[in-house]
């Protein structure tokens, strides 16, 4: 096996197929563009159908390649700045540092966050830590991987009170073309997934997830068709009967459009159902 996931992508493949190609109840707008010097600016714009509420953000990155440095600023409509620099593969092979930084001008919140995460064959380890003046929260997480088997763990624990806040556990095992994950988080909340490629262009995934103390189980299963190279279709269906169907073009090369329904199967004629639309341009 080659460098495992970090704990947050276990079980990633049926997220993709559960999240991607879908935005309910949202009319989204995002444009990716990249200057000659190799500035990338990433825009993006929502409108919520139910609240109206817009909202935007905006991105600039710009890479070191030589030098394994990335600078990133991010900005958005809740007036928000954040700061962000990576360094990878210079102090060690496999290690990367990012320092990241917010601050907000309207309230004078600042925050810190110093993230480390090292990779390399069977192994994946990340150490992020917030800074508070309070105290700072560490959070840890490490998976390992042997012949398609992943084991990893995750923590954070509170130095202000002196207190683990996260203590989660899962198990996977991946193949090609099959993904199996379970999880544990703080010993209550109980979780699956199953991923499964059934052929170039379906792919198929089931979500299982149970509470302690709780007599229902949830769950949900998804589905992604690629009709040919420019469209695919995307359908999933969950126990309380929410449908959802997304719909993805290429129109041309740098536009993408997607077309989304959420249709809710026990309450079909009084209404609540939402409509999504999204376009992606890239340049």
């Amino acid at each position: 096996m080659a460098v495992p996931p970090a704990y947050a992508d276990l079980g990633k493949s049926a997220k993709d197929i559960f999240n991607k190609g879908y935005g309910f109840g949202m009319v989204k707008l995002d444009v990716k563009t990249k200057s000659a010097s190799g500035v990338e600016f990433k825009t993006s714009g929502s409108s919520n159908t139910d609240t109206s509420k817009v909202v935007g953000s905006l991105e600039t990155k710009y890479k070191r390649s030589e030098y394994g440095l990335t600078f990133t600023e991010k900005w958005n409509t809740d007036n928000t700045l954040g700061t962000e620099i990576n360094i990878e593969d210079q102090i060690a092979k496999g290690l990367k540092l990012t320092f990241d930084t917010t601050f907000s001008p309207n309230t004078g919140k600042k925050s810190g966050k110093v993230k480390t995460a090292y990779k390399r064959e069977f192994v994946n380890l990340g150490c992020d830590v917030d800074f508070d003046f309070a105290g700072p929260t560490i959070h840890g997480a490490a998976v390992v991987g042997y012949e398609g088997w992943l084991a990893g763990y995750q923590m954070s624990f509170d130095t202000a009170k002196s207190k683990m806040t996260q203590n989660n556990f899962a198990v996977g095992y991946k193949t090609g073309d099959f993904q199996l994950h379970t999880n544990v988080n703080d010993g209550s909340e109980f979780g699956g997934s199953i991923y499964q490629k059934v052929s170039d262009k379906l792919e198929t995934a089931v979500n299982l997830a149970w509470t302690a103390g709780s007599n229902s189980t949830r769950f949900g299963i998804a589905a992604k068709y690629q009709l040919d190279k420019d469209a695919s279709i995307s359908a999933k269906v969950n126990n309380t009967s929410l449908v959802g169907v997304g719909y993805t073009q290429s129109l041309r090369p740098g536009i993408k459009l997607t077309l989304s329904a959420l249709v809710d199967g026990k309450s079909i004629n009084s209404g609540g159902h939402k409509l999504g639309l999204g376009l992606e341009l890239e340049a």
